[in-house]
């Protein structure tokens, strides 16, 4: 059992099949015995797959910052709900909380907080699994944009390779299995989770 940081989007915009991908991500991870951590949000995809966790029967920690619960969007549903000054420590206390990372199609927010965290990664900062999980090709420029930088020298070989591309949502569930049960990458598994005030 891990704790799973999913990042994903939060708009009412997108296409309802991303709400649905959420949705199999949640009910994946909690068939596997995972729980979630993730930005504390109960719309869109966000609040999708945080249902779906729990409806599976695991453990939901939303982390959401004061802004954003003035504005009546947190999931008041998690098990835990926490709640941050700002953005910067919302981002911190959910990368503490989590064991892995699971990026779902989402906007410039999800492309931050991935960045962040495989950035954190390619440094040696932490040795938690990053996957991005893009069945639609989304992020394909992207994943070229990364080859380039690659090609041209502006990012080391270990640093590419701290990124795990998968299109499917088992696939993106045991690549953090896998990376997971690697000595090499395994984190310290946090067992006890304290909440703000």
């Amino acid at each position: 059992m891990a704790r799973i940081c999913v990042f994903c989007a939060s708009s009412l915009t997108i296409d309802p099949s991303y709400v649905e991908l959420a949705s199999r991500v949640g009910a994946a991870l909690a068939a596997r015995g995972h729980d979630l951590v993730s930005g504390g949000g109960s719309v869109s995809m966000m609040g999708a797959v945080a249902q779906a966790v729990r409806d599976g029967g695991r453990h939901t920690i939303g982390v959401i910052p004061q802004a954003l619960l003035d504005r009546e969007v947190a999931d008041h549903d998690s098990d835990e709900l926490i709640v941050t000054p700002d953005m910067r420590s919302r981002k911190g206390r959910m990368d503490e909380l989590a064991d892995a990372f699971l990026t779902l199609p989402g906007g410039i927010g999800t492309l931050e907080e991935l960045t962040e965290v495989w950035t954190a990664a390619s440094l040696g900062m932490h040795a938690k699994p990053v996957v991005v999980l893009d069945p639609t090709g989304l992020y394909a420029p992207l994943h070229e944009l990364i080859r380039r930088l690659s090609d041209e020298g502006f990012l080391h070989d270990d640093a590419a390779s701290a990124l795990v591309w998968t299109t499917g949502v088992d696939e993106a569930v045991a690549a953090i299995e896998q990376r997971l049960g690697d000595p090499a990458v395994t984190p310290t598994l946090t067992d006890q989770v304290e909440s703000a005030p």
